[in-house]
């Protein structure tokens, strides 16, 4: 029989897995009006994601200037508008009054003479300490990193330097500071993406930079002249590539009454699973100095297509938002698509939690992705796995499910087709660890890393239930268990939908909630 998902909304929680089959927030998000996106041409390619952003066209990588400002939320992005292919890198931008529709922005930064425009961030000027503004229109600032090719072909190693440009119009026009760079660079190799926020308790402007195999911290008064205050991370965390994209950031400690430091640091190659990824470390900063008594590396995804993730300054209730690329360096200039390449992932809250372990991150939709969401399948009651949940669909490309299920339990969950083609998620509550296979997920021969393993995390689940997500865009599967504590974010390219699912697990595996809705397209409302 086959189920056509119709929805409204409802909020549930959900968990589990066992054996793929061989076959060929407690915190209440912004009160945000509802969005209704008009129908945008184009965004209808094989592959094309149908509630991520992705640019209109072309070539685009990390997130850059996440900032709000005056009821916008401001994405941009590494852009290169001539190919599907990485080129000369420009600012690309969108914006968003929800974090869930988006709209198309002329280029923001163009290439100049010092260079290309690599990644960085921006900042609210309120209290216009650069004086490019004034206290009544304060500037919007983004800081981002010049890159030579000039200098770099003939061999030379401070081609990246550091530029500042500002904005009067909340992200409409851009003028380049003419002092430009801000930052020199004295021979440093990889001296890039700097993340700039305000330290209230400092009064001034902190900036994170990475330097190769470290973090740097800067201080200004201005955002103009910049004094190096620190360093972190030689002897720190994962060392199988170059850093790129810190991010530092303060979060309250969930139950509790204390507050610590995250620093986030991209590192390419050297991810759990092969390739790019982006670990974390919280600790204490005390404007000056980072430091930290985490010895293990922890990640933020175990997904192999979730990289170069920043967060929103400026977010109007103080709620420490993250954006990462949706791809990785080992095959992002390969993928089949052919309009355009690359997008990025859904929206995610990050909120810091500890337990006998220590630490850890959660990073988990917003509530506002409920709101494109429709038609429910719901199971209120226990469903035994004696015999596999087994349901076929139209399409389950363009879809969530949840469901509960208990901590020990050992359970599977396969999307397939016709074709043979399929994706299988696997929670093993016996033996702690979870698993993501897509090496027959569809096209996968691209490049040899993409299908070429079953993806692994460790499992440690907490709470008598634990909810699993499982969120299906056009060419992307993210999953979040137990609230976001464990996430894979992948690409797949299956040469048709997936429609047929299968819940299965150990004979005392069950589930305790399920519910699979639609998700409405944010580039066409109609589907």
């Amino acid at each position: 029989m086959i189920f056509r998902i119709k929805v409204f909304f409802l909020a549930l929680m959900i968990t589990g897995l066992y054996s793929c089959k061989d076959e060929t927030n407690s915190k209440a998000e912004p009160v945000i009006t509802s969005t209704v996106a008009a129908d945008v041409e184009g965004y209808d390619e094989t592959y094309r994601p149908q509630f991520h952003f992705s640019p209109p066209e072309k070539w685009m990588n990390d997130p850059n200037g996440l900032v709000y400002n005056d009821g916008v939320y401001h994405l941009f992005y590494q852009y290169y508008p001539d190919d599907i292919v990485w080129g000369p890198m420009h600012w690309g931008h969108a914006t968003s009054p929800d974090m869930v529709h988006w709209t198309n922005k002329p280029i923001a930064l163009y290439p100049d003479d010092h260079g290309l425009i690599f990644s960085g961030s921006a900042v609210v000027d309120k209290k216009n300490t650069s004086g490019f503004g004034s206290e009544e229109n304060p500037p919007l600032v983004a800081i981002f990193t010049y890159h030579s090719m000039e200098k770099e072909k003939s061999g030379r190693l401070d081609y990246q330097t550091q530029g500042i440009a500002y904005s009067l119009d909340n992200g409409e026009n851009w003028t380049k500071y003419e002092g430009n760079p801000v930052i020199g660079n004295e021979g440093i190799k990889d001296f890039r993406d700097p993340k700039v926020f305000w330290h209230e308790e400092t009064f001034r402007w902190i900036m994170a930079l990475v330097a190769g195999d470290h973090a740097k911290f800067y201080a200004s008064a201005n955002l103009k002249e910049w004094e190096l205050l620190s360093e972190f991370g030689k002897q720190k965390g994962a060392h199988g590539g170059v850093w790129e994209c810190p991010d530092l950031f303060k979060l309250p400690v969930e139950g509790s009454e204390e507050e610590k430091w995250v620093l986030l640091i991209s590192i390419n190659p050297g991810a759990p699973n092969g390739g790019s990824g982006t670990q974390y470390f919280v600790g204490d900063f005390d404007g000056t100095t980072f430091t930290t008594d985490q010895m293990e590396t922890k990640w933020i995804d175990y997904g192999m297509d979730n990289y170069a993730g920043v967060t929103y300054n400026s977010e109007p209730n103080g709620d420490r938002i993250f954006i990462g690329w949706m791809s990785n360096w080992n095959y992002a200039r390969n993928t089949p698509t052919e309009a355009w390449r690359s997008s990025m992932t859904l929206p995610r809250k990050l909120s810091l939690h500890k337990n006998e372990g220590g630490y850890y991150l959660k990073n988990f939709p917003l509530t506002q992705f409920d709101r494109i969401t429709k038609g429910k399948m719901l199971l209120p009651r226990p469903v035994s796995l004696e015999v596999p949940f087994e349901r076929e669909f139209e399409n389950l490309s363009q879809s969530e499910l949840k469901f509960l299920t208990s901590p020990g339990a050992n359970i599977s969950v396969t999307y397939s087709n016709e074709g043979g083609e399929q994706v299988c998620l696997q929670v093993l509550g016996e033996s702690s660890e979870m698993l993501f296979d897509r090496t027959r997920s569809g096209i996968v021969d691209f490049e040899d890393s993409f299908g070429l393993a079953v993806q692994k995390q460790p499992y440690k689940p907490e709470g008598d239930l634990v909810q699993v997500r499982i969120i299906m865009d056009a060419s992307s599967v993210e999953i979040f268990v137990g609230e976001g504590k464990h996430v894979f974010t992948n690409q797949v390219f299956p040469k048709q939908p997936y429609t047929k699912l299968e819940i299965s697990g150990s004979p005392d595996a069950s589930l305790d909630v399920l519910m699979i809705r639609d998700v409405n397209s944010i580039w066409h409302p109609e589907k």
